[in-house]
């Protein structure tokens, strides 16, 4: 099944509620890529926050088509039921063209492979720019620029996919497994971060487990979008 790299840029992180305003996907055809990037107005204005980060203002968007009428989103519609998507916390990007009313029946999520492949610990933080540097990558394009972002993506899959493939007998086997790793959510063993980094979470539980209880509700209060830590805390609070 062919690839489609793909990031949106949106009018923020809630994927309840807010809605894209920036789209590129890249797929090889052989071997050339092929590579699509558009903007789009929002049924909603970009919030002061999402706006600091992108430096995409309503203004740079008041002239631009609707993605829901848009031609991107026919083209998307087409490869998507064909390709397995392949984005950095693929649950977010997948919830912002749901809200356009796509679909994405297979998906690859770089970032919870690569949290999956990180056995000992040793990665700080997961998020898309910081793989970029720690993983030592020579890539092209502006952070949180859909298609700068998408560069890297590329990058970092392709990184990722060579440590999977050592342990697979094929490609396509895999592929397969990464699909499997991201399609569930990922079971943390080490806190990477506050009072008890460096610590496993099953002693922790242990010894202090109101401040997992205290975490778990911190993690829903901020929407329940971070599906892996919220898994993890409910596991070893046996919930």
């Amino acid at each position: 099944m062919p690839l489609i790299f793909l990031d949106t840029e949106t009018t923020g992180n809630e994927p309840a509620k807010d809605r894209l305003v920036q789209v590129c996907y890249k797929l090889k055809e052989g071997e050339v890529w092929q590579t699509k990037v558009g903007y789009f107005k929002p049924p909603m204005p970009m919030s002061v926050k999402a706006m600091s980060i992108t430096h995409i203002t309503d203004k740079m968007l008041e002239d631009k088509e609707a993605f829901i009428d848009s031609q991107m989103k026919k083209d998307l519609e087409f490869l998507l039921s064909g390709s397995t998507l392949v984005a950095h916390n693929a649950k977010f990007d997948i919830a912002m063209l749901e809200n356009e009313g796509l679909s994405v029946p297979s998906f690859i999520c770089t970032l919870r492979v690569a949290r999956a492949l990180d056995t000992k610990n040793a990665i700080p933080e997961y998020n898309l720019q910081f793989l970029r540097y720690y993983l030592g990558l020579e890539i092209e394009g502006n952070p949180h620029d859909a298609e700068g972002d998408v560069n890297v993506l590329i990058a970092v899959y392709e990184r990722l996919f060579t440590k999977v493939r050592e342990e697979e007998p094929d490609d396509e086997s895999a592929l397969k497994k990464m699909i499997e790793i991201s399609s569930r959510p990922t079971l943390f063993t080490y806190f990477n971060f506050g009072k008890h980094n460096g610590k496993k979470i099953e002693d922790v539980a242990k010894t202090n487990p109101d401040y997992l209880e205290w975490l778990l509700n911190q993690k829903m209060t901020d929407g329940g979008t971070d599906e892996d830590w919220i898994y993890t805390l409910k596991y070893y609070l046996k919930k």
